[in-house]
């Protein structure tokens, strides 16, 4: 339980980090490192559709803001960078990197079940449903709730991908 405390006072540094430092890309940087401590904390908390759920999103999150902070951020002179934001990334960086290797080793075995009910969903899973696919059986009649939350929230995310990367339109041209 340890880890769990050591991510989200990692999360909360970071977050901090975010607001406070002054250059866009390095506040975009850490937002990121961030978002993937809340999937690490998501992986130790045994919810692994969660993790991923959050993972795919950070990944689209930082690659737009990345995206769009180099875009703006093009005209600061590379003179004006300040060297103590660079120490605060870098050892923000070495934090995570430090505890994601933890909470990785702490990871258990792949495809050994740890909670009773798991082991319950893939020994019957197959014999109380008409499914044939244990995955299918599992997603669509036991966690049918999880399954349509994490749609939604996909689905939502790409809708606003989609809305926030449309065309420009050009208002001060109609008059």
């Amino acid at each position: 339980m340890i880890e769990l405390y050591i991510l989200l006072i990692l999360m909360i540094i970071g977050a901090v980090l975010a607001l406070e430092i002054k250059d866009l890309l390095s506040a975009v940087i850490i937002t990121g490192a961030v978002g993937l401590c809340l999937s690490a904390a998501f992986l130790l908390l045994k919810a692994p559709d969660l993790a991923m759920t959050q993972l795919i999103a950070e990944i689209v999150l930082v690659i737009i803001l990345v995206r769009a902070t180099i875009s703006s951020d093009s005209r600061v002179e590379q003179s004006k960078r300040n060297h103590g934001t660079f120490v605060c990334v870098l050892i923000s960086l070495s934090l995570f990197l430090g505890a994601s290797g933890y909470v990785i080793a702490k990871l258990p075995i792949f495809g050994k079940p740890l909670m009773r009910i798991s082991r319950t969903y893939l020994s019957e899973a197959l014999f109380q449903t008409t499914v044939s696919n244990a995955v299918a059986a599992i997603t669509l009649d036991y966690r049918i709730f999880d399954t349509f939350v994490a749609l939604v929230a996909l689905f939502t995310g790409v809708i606003a991908i989609m809305a926030l990367s449309g065309p420009k339109s050009n208002n001060s041209n109609k008059k």
